[in-house]
């Protein structure tokens, strides 16, 4: 390791924490040489990991095929999904012991078709927290995800909140999770070792104000909606504080490295992929604090003006709770996350119904 890391130093002067955003062994191994005290993963990312990884899931893939005759390749996946959360976990597991449970954590991801279920989701929330004790479960900030994070915080899963782009994404998703808690508390039930999380997904924010400038047409000066995402986490971050909520903020979704660097020094969570983390690293980027640093006043009055769906993810009231299926970054990030998760299926198939037109 380089004597001077960069992503260590971050860790190391800040409250700042460093998660990797994969669950790949080789890339988690590195990251927590760095600092990482946590990972996690979504179906995007299980599929990149398998693709990756191939030789190394080769023989285990084949032998759940052959161990279980009667299942579906929805169930082979999902045994899968879960032999690689167990691997993940168990090399963090060291770090959750040492923290007493506050770290450590990795993050495996609610089946993405279930969007829609509030009880399905909370459900399979609770069976993913049972795979390691030191899981966190990733639950959708949809409308009927608000429910569901309730729901399973009460039955004591430490959620992440992901598919999450705005402030009142994010606010929803904290005053679900007081909810939550407020319940166990009425039943007696502990709460201190419930460690919850909400993602911000600060790139895909300006993902879908750059879509949307292309197409309406709408100019604005070079590089302002680079700032988007920032400018949601930081605000969302002060309401958070003001509020007193026991959710912590985690930025995701790196597309430059001020995803990093301007939100060093916050009591956040940063969860960077191993690409974008090397990047970092390389750097010259000074590591100080900017968190506390606000975002121009002239590009949030910029975007505010320009983009109604910024106003939407800036505003604390920009949204209710049953709007959030319809906004586009949502829509775009579910689509995804399903398209992968039939992907990752059809992975899955080849091994069940390998294809004889490639045979020799």
């Amino acid at each position: 390791m380089p004597q001077a890391s960069k992503l260590l130093e971050t860790v190391s002067r800040f409250p700042t924490d460093y998660w990797n955003d994969s669950c790949s062994i080789e890339e988690l191994t590195w990251a927590i040489e760095r600092g990482a005290v946590g990972a996690t993963t979504n179906p995007t990312i299980v599929l990149q990991v398998l693709q990756q990884e191939l030789p190394r899931w080769d023989k285990r893939i084949r032998a759940m095929v052959a161990g279980n005759p009667t299942w579906d390749e929805a169930r082979l996946t999902w045994r899968l999904v879960e032999e690689m959360a167990r691997d993940g976990a168990a090399l963090l597991l060291p770090i959750f012991e040492r923290e007493g449970g506050r770290k450590g954590r990795l993050s495996a991801q609610t089946n993405p078709v279930l969007y829609r279920h509030a009880a399905a989701m909370a459900d399979h929330a609770v069976r993913l927290s049972q795979l390691a004790p030191n899981m966190q479960v990733k639950i959708p900030a949809t409308s009927a995800g608000i429910a569901a994070i309730e729901e399973a915080t009460f039955r004591g899963v430490s959620i992440n909140a992901t598919v999450s782009f705005t402030v009142p994404q994010a606010l929803a998703v904290a005053a679900a999770v007081e909810r939550g808690l407020d319940r166990r508390a009425a039943e007696g039930l502990e709460c201190d070792s419930i460690t919850p999380v909400c993602t911000i997904m600060v790139g895909r924010m300006d993902d879908w104000l750059k879509v949307l400038a292309k197409r309406d047409g709408v100019s604005i000066e070079p590089g302002h909606l680079d700032w988007a995402g920032i400018a949601v986490i930081k605000k969302a971050h002060r309401v958070y504080q003001e509020r007193g909520y026991r959710t912590r903020l985690l930025a995701a979704a790196y597309r430059h490295h001020m995803h990093w660097s301007e939100l060093i020094g916050g009591d956040v969570v940063l969860t960077i992929p191993a690409g974008w983390a090397r990047r970092f690293e390389g750097s010259d980027i000074a590591v100080v604090e900017r968190f506390s640093r606000p975002v121009d006043p002239a590009i949030v009055e910029r975007m505010l003006e320009l983009f109604p769906d910024f106003r939407r993810a800036y505003e604390v009231e920009g949204m209710s709770v049953t709007e959030f299926d319809g906004y586009g970054a949502v829509v775009r990030t579910l689509r995804g996350f399903v398209q992968s998760y039939h992907d990752l299926q059809a992975v899955v198939r080849d091994f069940m119904l390998p294809n004889p037109d490639l045979r020799r």
